[in-house]
């Protein structure tokens, strides 16, 4: 079992940046593939972001390619969010999540194909 910790989400004017930290414990990340989900108020989960075992691929949403990259470190135990050029319709609560399929990260965009999740982190855009 693993267990995920989610820092670095804030408030930032919009066109600024963040980036969110998820910290693992208990099993090694490296055993996982990685995703970032949000949920906006009144909405579902959406995914976000995916990385592969050992990072050599990625896969994003319409919403961020261009302005989000998803990234780890496994010998830290870390995946990262690096979030560019934000937009009010960012703001959302982001969870990290791990999974221990063996699908290819084109078809792991459900929130059902992940195992493990973290606790959320606020990430609030103004305008």
């Amino acid at each position: 079992q693993v267990q995920l910790v989610e820092s670095g989400g804030g408030l930032v004017q919009a066109g600024g940046s963040l980036r969110l930290s998820c910290a693992a414990s208990g099993r090694t990340l490296s055993s996982y593939n990685m995703g970032w989900f949000r949920q906006a108020p009144g909405k579902e989960r959406e995914f976000v972001a995916s990385i592969s075992r050992s990072g050599g691929s990625r896969y994003y949403a319409d919403s961020g390619k261009g302005r989000f990259t998803i990234s780890r470190d496994n010998a830290e135990n870390t995946v990262y969010l690096q979030m560019n050029s934000l937009k009010p319709e960012d703001t959302a609560v982001y969870y990290c999540a791990a999974s221990s399929s063996l699908a290819v990260l084109a078809v792991m965009t459900t929130a059902g194909g992940y195992d493990y999740w973290g606790q959320g982190a606020q990430v609030t855009v103004s305008s």
